[in-house]
């Protein structure tokens, strides 16, 4: 494709997103940054959180992983669904009822300031590196495609792109975020659709002949019994349930979109509404990568080593013109919607859970929030530079899988703390959070040697939350 007409597409998807800012932004006030007034309409939040949910990581990687493991991922998803209800019917009151900004905040009425602090603390170290890794993948597809034709480097293009995101969510955060996630959202499933019509005209298929092609072609197996096997249906079902839960109930970007909605029964339907559009979503994703894989064996295409190369080869260079443009839309629109909304929560929970920046009236609220939140934008963009230094895919994969790991903690604390009333020693509660993902990683690397060959799929979660919950139950008082 032209550099031209990249530089073109992509100018014009972020002047729609200034656009939104400035429309937005009108008649803000200092909250607006944070909870967006309670005001944004459900339908719009849960449409807007498919685009966030699935990022630039599941548009580039589920329809190539479908070369690795077929369907399997879907069993994850069916869990998901689960863990999405158990977030509209426990954790949704919980927070409307408790009327909070930082949904960690819970856990300082609950269990004290030191477990305040660690669960927001856990949350500031996995989003920082998880929004950095998929910013990353997708900052070296735009590299590929247009910066380095005109000899950018780099660090230069993800500069770049972090000011512009800087630009659109500096001013009202939240609010602006819920209206750009709708626009990204629109974008990217756009682009899955389109891509599957370009290859259904280019083999020729109709409709009902493109459905029969995916549903019995082998790639397309969604089930596996195998018990030591990571993709077992009941390791990935249950581990679905516990990773929604903790990483979307329990992650204050995904929930703090929530919590902008009218009341509780509003945000509740935006959770149920939402679960549906995700589970679909993931099925066009799968459907395309069976479509891809097909497209290149019909036409004895030599596959990229990486899978995760696929997509982005064909749609750029093989599927026209159209094809490479959505293409680029959906991957910009994909990092975009997880990269702003992670840096406007960052930017809430350190403003909130650490230095309580509502409570100091006697300095200038809107200032501070603005230079945490530049903070926060340029310690995301030197994580990308140090990830593109390390230039091996596996050590940063290796990271971002490590700062998974983290999200175990906040499980065990939120679980104890809503199963019970034992109080603890609050003091001790950042020892035990520290521990429990040592722990699980380390069983996470040897299981196959001390457990006859059984490996840890993502229920390694669950483990790592279980870690945390009977640590706390040691530290309760007498």
């Amino acid at each position: 494709m032209s550099p031209v007409l990249v530089f073109g597409v992509i100018s014009g998807y972020f002047l729609l997103l200034i656009l939104i800012s400035y429309l937005t932004s009108r008649k803000s006030d200092s909250m607006t940054f944070y909870t967006g007034n309670r005001e944004s309409p459900w339908f719009l939040v849960a449409f807007g959180m498919v685009g966030a949910s699935l990022s630039g990581v599941t548009f580039i990687s589920v329809p190539g992983e479908v070369g690795n493991t077929n369907w399997n991922y879907l069993q994850l998803v069916m869990g998901n669904m689960v863990g999405y209800a158990v977030i509209a019917l426990v954790l949704i009151p919980l927070f409307y009822k408790l009327n909070l900004i930082s949904i960690y905040e819970y856990l300082k009425s609950r269990f004290g300031s030191r477990s305040y602090v660690s669960g927001a603390t856990i949350f500031l170290i996995s989003q920082t590196i998880g929004a950095s890794f998929r910013l990353f993948l997708a900052a070296t597809v735009l590299q590929l495609a247009f910066f380095e034709s005109f000899g950018v480097p780099f660090y230069g293009s993800v500069f770049a792109t972090m000011v512009l995101i800087w630009l659109y969510t500096f001013k009202s955060g939240i609010k602006t975020i819920v209206w750009t996630d709708t626009l990204q959202t629109t974008f990217l499933l756009a682009a899955v659709v389109i891509s599957i019509l370009v290859i259904a005209g280019h083999l020729n298929k109709g409709g009902w002949e493109l459905l029969e092609l995916i549903s019995k072609n082998e790639k397309s197996t969604i089930w596996v019994w195998d018990g030591n096997s990571g993709q077992n249906f009941f390791k990935m079902f249950a581990a679905g349930i516990f990773i929604t839960i903790a990483m979307n109930g329990l992650d204050q970007n995904v929930m703090q979109k929530n919590l902008t909605c009218r009341n509780k029964a509003e945000a509740q339907k935006n959770v149920f509404w939402f679960s549906l559009s995700f589970f679909f979503s993931n099925l066009l994703f799968l459907a395309l990568g069976v479509l891809l894989y097909y497209y290149a064996s019909v036409n004895g295409l030599v596959l990229p080593t990486a899978t995760d190369e696929l997509f982005p080869s064909l749609a750029l260079n093989e599927f026209g013109t159209l094809a490479g443009i959505v293409f680029l839309l959906g991957i910009t629109a994909a990092a975009f919607s997880s990269a702003d909304s992670a840096l406007t929560a960052l930017t809430t929970s350190f403003c909130i859970d650490i230095i309580n920046l509502p409570e100091k009236k006697h300095i200038n609220q809107d200032r501070t929030r603005l230079l945490i939140h530049i903070g926060f934008t340029f310690l995301v963009f030197f994580t990308i530079v140090v990830f593109n230094e390390l230039n091996d895919r596996s050590v940063v994969s290796a990271v971002f899988k490590a700062a998974g790991f983290t999200y175990g903690p906040l499980l065990g604390l939120f679980v104890f703390g809503l199963t019970n009333r034992t109080t603890i020693k609050d003091r001790f509660v950042p020892f035990v959070c520290v521990l429990s993902p040592i722990m699980s990683f380390i069983l996470d690397q040897n299981s196959a040697k001390w457990f006859d060959g059984y490996q840890f799929g993502f229920e390694i979660l669950l483990v790592n939350g279980t870690f945390t919950y009977l640590g706390l139950w040691m530290l309760a008082k007498k």
